[in-house]
């Protein structure tokens, strides 16, 4: 293996601690929630909310970071996230935590859409994908470590009495959160270096310049971003009402913590081990489509097997598996699409675009959740499908392209 350069290595130190401090809160949500007296259908609003902060919020910072000012951008974000995540445990109230939550989402966009366009300016084209999969590698084991302290720090009796996370006092785990994610600003304004791309300081751009960018985006990677679309809204259920499917069927945040932890050590083997041997197939496109379909097959199968505990420790990681091969593969196409000192522009499309996926799948899988639970995860076996169907349009259509460019 090659040795990583130190400017990626201190990327990929800094995203885990950010998949590890963003990810606290998730566990203890869906009981948090509950606690408040507020329906199970909001849990989707609140997330919904998040993700349209994501929508609106990525164009924006991916603009403001091509004229130059990528690391201020990300420490605003930020603070804007500690401000909401503290709000929304404290409000009390459930309009004002749907604003908050907007307000996180918009604050978050900045570190989610600026490390990844970083990590593509930072690396040579042929490394891209590697380093891609490390940086998903690195969020996937904070992530799951995340989640495993989230539940540790309210299950845990010695914990429990030093920082008083009862159920009771849940919001605690939010000023923890908001606390820690302060720390995790200052290291970046610290440590990350400014790229030295050709940055468009000289552009004098209004707010909403990051959005009409669209306008120029070719056809093709078009229909490809909006198949993002529907797997994020497949990603988003499968990943946020598997939660709140546990607690239903009783498991406490402990069990959802440390299934979460179980799934990023699948996540990060993948891209550690599997994923440079895909890379070198060269056939992206191809095995993001195989991707979906064995996705498919192991979804549909998983909620109606007659053992579930162990259909979902052993089968669903099947799909934990192509997902953590997908992510890499998904946002090195987009960033070859990427024209030169525009990678945080481009790359805050493609979240803005994921997002919208992220708004649209909590709003749809809260009212079917209520239905029937097994209606969300089919639901999402479908928006599976779909995007399977514009994966293989994009390598029509990219063919077509490549063959009139040679005759």
């Amino acid at each position: 293996m090659k040795k990583l350069n130190k400017a990626f290595l201190v990327v990929v130190i800094i995203y885990f601690f950010q998949g590890l401090i963003h990810n606290i809160g998730h566990p203890i949500t869906p009981a948090f929630v509950r606690g408040l007296g507020i329906p199970d259908y909001m849990f989707g609003v609140f997330y919904a909310s998040m993700s349209l902060g994501l929508v609106i919020g990525a164009p924006i910072w991916g603009m403001i970071a091509d004229r130059g000012n990528k690391k201020n951008a990300m420490v605003g974000g930020l603070i804007i996230y500690s401000i909401g995540q503290f709000a929304f445990g404290y409000s009390n109230n459930v309009y004002w935590m749907v604003f908050f939550r907007l307000l996180s989402g918009i604050g978050v966009s900045a570190s989610v859409t600026l490390f990844i366009s970083h990590v593509a300016e930072i690396s040579k084209p042929m490394e891209r994908a590697k380093h891609l999969a490390w940086m998903a590698a690195s969020l996937a084991i904070g992530r799951s470590i995340g989640y495993w302290i989230g539940g540790f720090m309210t299950t845990n009796a010695s914990i429990i009495n030093l920082l008083g996370t009862n159920q009771n006092q849940l919001e605690r785990v939010f000023l923890i959160q908001a606390l820690l994610n302060i720390i995790h600003a200052l290291m970046i304004f610290v440590l990350i270096k400014e790229s030295q791309q050709n940055l468009l300081t000289q552009k004098k751009s209004s707010m909403i310049d990051g959005f009409k960018n669209i306008k120029s985006i070719n056809k093709t990677v078009l229909i490809f971003l909006i198949s993002l679309i529907f797997i994020s809204i497949a990603h988003t259920n499968l990943s946020k009402y598997l939660d709140v499917y546990f607690d239903e069927l009783g498991y406490d945040t402990g069990f959802i913590g440390n299934y979460n932890l179980i799934m990023g050590i699948v996540g990060i083997l993948t891209s550690i081990i599997i994923v440079p041997l895909i890379i070198k197939v060269n056939r992206n496109l191809l095995v993001m489509q195989i991707i979906q379909i064995v996705s498919i097959i192991a979804v549909l199968y998983v909620f109606r097997a007659p053992d579930f505990l162990f259909a979902i420790y052993s089968v669903f990681m099947i799909y934990i598996i192509g997902h953590a091969i997908f992510q890499p593969l998904e946002q090195n196409f987009i960033a070859d699409q990427s024209k030169k000192g525009l990678y945080s522009t481009t790359m805050g499309l493609r979240q803005s675009f994921f997002s919208i996926g992220m708004v649209i799948g909590p709003l749809i899988g809260g009212v079917l959740f209520d239905l029937k639970p097994l209606y969300v995860f089919d639901f999402s076996v479908a928006m599976l499908l779909i995007g399977l169907i514009l994966i293989l349009v994009v390598q029509i259509r990219l063919k077509k392209e490549n063959q009139s460019l040679s005759s």
